[in-house]
C-alpha cells in the first residue's frame, strides 16, 4: 500500500526514539529507593511475582553466602562444573569494572558476561513490571538477573548473597540445590547485628530444610549457631576439619574425607585461604555432581579458574610507569579484618620466598573499621599510601586513613591517586625494587584495574 505524502507545510514525521542503553537504565534504577541498603524480602518478592516468578524456573541453584571468599568459591565451582561438561549462570556483586560482570550467562565456551542488548533488555522488564514502587538497586538487579537465566538452558545457577542471607534479595529460591556458607567475621555490623553470634545468624538465613550446607572453616562462635539451625531445619552439613579438609602438602593441594583422599595441583588463585575455598568449591561439586566430579574435573578447574582483584599480581600495564622495573604490584579488594590477616599472611610468605620490602597502598569505606585492617600489617609493612576512592563520598579521605595506619604504627603518607602514591613509594624505596600491596575496597580494585588498562584518566 502506497504511503500517503505529507500535507504541504506539516512537519515530517519524527524519528522514533532510541532505547536507552543499560547504562541509562542503571542509573535510573538507582532513584528508585532513597537508601541504598534495606534488607527486606517483601519489595523483590512483589516484583518477582509481577514477573512471573522467574526465580522458580531457574536452573538449579547453589546459594552462597558469608563474610570472604563468595566470589572465589563461585570461581572454583563454576570452573569444576564446566570442566566436568556442565553450563553455568552466575550472579555475583559487585563489579569491578563494568556490570555485566555480575551477570554470568552459559555460552558454548563458558560462562561469559551478559551482553549489552540482553542486559538492556531485562532490566526494561523488570523495570516496567515494577512500575515505578519502591525497590533498592540491588533488589532489582536481582530480578533482572533471573530473567537473564531463564533466556537460556544451564545445569547450575551460582547465586552469591549481596549482605548477610536471610533477608537477602538472592534469598527467594524456595529450594537451592546446595548452599554455601564460606568464613563468617564482623563486617556490616550496622545492617547484620554487632556480634559474631547475630551476624552468623544473618548469613545461616540462606539455609533450607533438608538441603545440604557446605560450611568452610569457622569460628567457634558462628559453627554454634549454624549447627544449631541446622538441627532446626534438619540440613545436612559438611563441614571442614570434620566431614572433609583441604590442605598443602609438598606444594600439593590433599582433599581429604573420612575414606577417600584426592592428590591435586595448588589452586590458581594465589594464598594460602584460596586452599579452604578450592576445598569448599571440591566438596559443593561432588555433592552436586557425584561421580562426574572426576579427578580430571576437581583439577582442571583448580588450575583454570580466575576471579580478579583477588590477590592477583599484576601484569603489564600502566601502572608499572610509576615503579621501579622490578617492583610487583599486588592487587586485592580486601576490605576487613579477616581478609587483611589472610593478605597479610600471604605477603609473609612471598617475603619468605622473595624477601623485599612491603608497600601498602589503601583506599576505604568510611564504613569499614581501618584500625583493624592496618593492625594485620604491623611489623609487615614498611609505609603506606593512602587515597580516596575515586567517586565515593562515603570513603575515607586520603587524610584521615593515613592517620588510621599511623595509629598502627606503620608510616604513611596521603596521596590524591593511585598513581602519585605509586611515585612516593617509588621515591621512598629508592634504587630497591618493591612489593606493592594495593587493597581496602573492591571499589578500589576496580578503578584500579581501569587505571592499568589505560581506561581511568589519571596520569
Amino acid at each position: 500500500m502506497p504511503s500517503t505524502p505529507a500535507a504541504k507545510g506539516s512537519e515530517p514525521p519524527s524519528e522514533p526514539s532510541q532505547a536507552p542503553s543499560s547504562a541509562e537504565l542503571l542509573a535510573d534504577l538507582k532513584h528508585l529507593y532513597p537508601k541504598e541498603i534495606d534488607l527486606s524480602l517483601g519489595r523483590i518478592e512483589r516484583l518477582l511475582a509481577s514477573l512471573g516468578h522467574p526465580e522458580a524456573d531457574l536452573p538449579p541453584v547453589i546459594h552462597v553466602a558469608g563474610t570472604n571468599g563468595k566470589g572465589s568459591v563461585i570461581a572454583f565451582i563454576r570452573a569444576i562444573f564446566e570442566a566436568a561438561g556442565k553450563k553455568v549462570h552466575s550472579f555475583t556483586s559487585p563489579h569491578l569494572v563494568e556490570f555485566h560482570e555480575r551477570i554470568q550467562l552459559a555460552g558454548q565456551n563458558g560462562a561469559e558476561p551478559i551482553s549489552d542488548g540482553e542486559l538492556a533488555d531485562v532490566l526494561q522488564r523488570a523495570a516496567k513490571a515494577n512500575g515505578g514502587q519502591p525497590i533498592t538497586y540491588f533488589e532489582i538487579i536481582t530480578a533482572a538477573a533471573f530473567l537473564a537465566f531463564t533466556s537460556r538452558p544451564a545445569d547450575v545457577t551460582l547465586l552469591e548473597t549481596g549482605l548477610g542471607g536471610r533477608l537477602d534479595a538472592t534469598n527467594v529460591i524456595a529450594r537451592p540445590l546446595l548452599t554455601v556458607i564460606m568464613p563468617i567475621s564482623v563486617d556490616h555490623t550496622a545492617y547484620l547485628g554487632s556480634s559474631l553470634a547475630e551476624i552468623a545468624g544473618e548469613k545461616a538465613g540462606i539455609m533450607k530444610p533438608g538441603v545440604t550446607c557446605v560450611l568452610a572453616p569457622q569460628e567457634d562462635e558462628a559453627l554454634r549457631v549454624i549447627e544449631a539451625r541446622s538441627d532446626e531445619l534438619g540440613t545436612p552439613l559438611l563441614v571442614a576439619g570434620r566431614e572433609w579438609d583441604a590442605y598443602e602438602q609438598h606444594g600439593r593441594l590433599i582433599y581429604q574425607t573420612a575414606d577417600e583422599l584426592i592428590d591435586l595441583p595448588m589452586p590458581r588463585l594465589q594464598g594460602r585461604h584460596q586452599i579452604d575455598n578450592a576445598g569448599c568449591a571440591i566438596t559443593a561439586a561432588r555433592a552436586c555432581l557425584g561421580a562426574e566430579a572426576t579427578q580430571h574435573a576437581l583439577h582442571e578447574g583448580l588450575v583454570s579458574a580466575t576471579w580478579p582483584a583477588r590477590l592477583e599480581r599484576l601484569g603489564p600495564g600502566r601502572l608499572y610507569e610509576n615503579v621501579h622495573p622490578q617492583t610487583e604490584i599486588w592487587l586485592d579488594g580486601g576490605h576487613n579484618a579477616a581478609a587483611a590477616i589472610a593478605l597479610a599472611r600471604s605477603m609473609a610468605e612471598l617475603e619468605e620466598r622473595v624477601p623485599r620490602p612491603l608497600h601498602l597502598i589503601c583506599g576505604m569505606m568510611a564504613s569499614k573499621d581501618a584500625l583493624a585492617f592496618f593492625d594485620a600489617f604491623q611489623g609487615l609493612s614498611q609505609w603506606a599510601g593512602t587515597v580516596p576512592i575515586e567517586g565515593n563520598a562515603n570513603a575515607f579521605s586520603a587524610r584521615d586513613l593515613a592517620d588510621q595506619a599511623r595509629t598502627m604504627l606503620i608510616p604513611a603518607e596521603a596521596a590524591q591517586s593511585v598513581p602519585e602514591a605509586l611515585a612516593t613509594s617509588r621515591a621512598i624505596a629508592g634504587d630497591q625494587p618493591v612489593r606493592v600491596l594495593i587493597a581496602g575496597s573492591l571499589y578500589l580494585a576496580g578503578h584500579v584495574l581501569k587505571l592499568h588498562s589505560g581506561v581511568g584518566t589519571e596520569s
